[in-house]
């Protein structure tokens, strides 16, 4: 796994920490699954916030030549993916959060990094 996978990860939990994203994580899953090296995993108070954080990911991370490779549930907001390849990003609402608790799910992840 390399440094710029990781750099990717913390320019992603920079980018929501800028629009006042809650409770932002790093998740190191890169031995537990295939998907993803990291999660990053962050939070929302409205539906137009957690729009707010996605579009600020995936505008800074675009900025720097990392596309994004797709996006799901940005009209609702309520649980935004974004896909980076190695970097999975996932923006609740805080309610979405509570309920789905991937921090819990992903329990064996190695906790890299809290903003």
């Amino acid at each position: 796994m390399s440094t710029k996978v990781m750099e990717v990860a913390k320019l992603a939990a920079d980018a929501a920490a800028d629009k006042k994203a809650r409770d932002v994580v790093i998740l190191d899953i890169h031995g537990l699954s295939v998907i993803a090296d990291y999660f990053v995993i962050c939070s929302g108070n409205s539906n137009t916030q957690v729009q707010a954080i996605a579009k600020e990911v995936r505008e800074k991370l675009g900025k720097q030549n990392i596309p994004c490779k797709g996006a799901e549930g940005l009209d609702e907001a309520k649980w935004v993916l974004l896909d980076f390849g190695d970097v999975v990003v996932h923006v609740f609402r805080q309610e979405e959060r509570e309920f789905y608790n991937l921090e819990r799910l992903w329990a064996d992840a190695q906790l890299v990094m809290q903003v």
